[in-house]
């Protein structure tokens, strides 16, 4: 049995109607480097220093910090503004299936490619608590601000395990819906698991190592009995 379910956000648990995309493609265009769509989908659900570091090298503009950590404040502020024009919400049956995990003794957390400042004001407009009690919609929270390197990297995997105890990577699922989710489960040695409630195909999902490749996270309670072989 599972002890542990690691959750992406945004495209995962969260409906954000693309505007993490569209601001990451704004900020990065606005340098003056365009950005390709396969391009994009292969960065999302990195930290987005990295992703804008990366897309601004492909688009043929210097990434020098200044104008890296200039692009980010840019970023951060599209995605603010657009956020509250247009405020998240949980993917349907979600909340259920975290409830139902977490009533059968499976730990859930979240992680993220935002840092500490976007993930968790999100998470409140959500109405979704943090912590071990029952009155909290889930048992942690891992962002970029708590680790060296964000996805694919598996180190948000293995501090979320460190935050709520488990020490058995085996009985970790892991779920998101971009192609540095699905690596970084892999690479954090647990249960790799794709869901397609993002803007990924499941031809685009299933081209990278992985366990199961699922229509979301509300079907993640019938793998609950899964251990990833050792």
């Amino acid at each position: 049995m599972i002890e542990l379910a690691v959750f992406d956000m945004a495209g995962t648990t969260v409906d954000d109607h693309g505007i993490v995309y569209v601001a990451l493609q704004d900020a990065v265009e606005e340098t003056g480097a365009p950005v390709a769509t396969a391009d994009l989908q292969e960065w999302m659900g990195a930290d987005k220093v990295s992703a804008i570091t990366a897309l601004m090298a492909l688009g043929g503009q210097e990434a020098t910090q200044q104008r890296v950590a200039a692009a980010f404040v840019r970023f951060r502020e599209l995605l603010v503004e657009r956020y509250a024009a247009t405020p998240p919400v949980a993917l349907p049956g979600v909340a259920a299936a975290i409830a139902t995990l977490r009533e059968r003794g499976i730990k859930v957390a979240l992680t993220t490619g935002f840092d500490d400042d976007v993930a968790h004001p999100l998470l409140e407009s959500l109405g979704w608590a943090v912590g071990a009690d029952a009155g909290s919609t889930v048992d942690a929270v891992v962002t970029t601000s708590d680790v060296s390197a964000g996805r694919p990297a598996p180190y948000m995997i293995h501090r979320a395990m460190e935050k709520t105890g488990v020490i058995n990577v085996r009985k970790v699922l892991a779920a998101g819906d971009t192609v540095v989710d699905v690596q970084a489960g892999r690479n954090a040695g647990g249960i790799s698991v794709g869901v397609l409630t993002g803007k990924l195909s499941r031809d685009d999902l299933a081209a990278h190592s992985h366990d199961y490749i699922l229509t979301g996270v509300v079907e993640v309670p019938e793998l609950a009995e899964t251990q990833r072989p050792a």
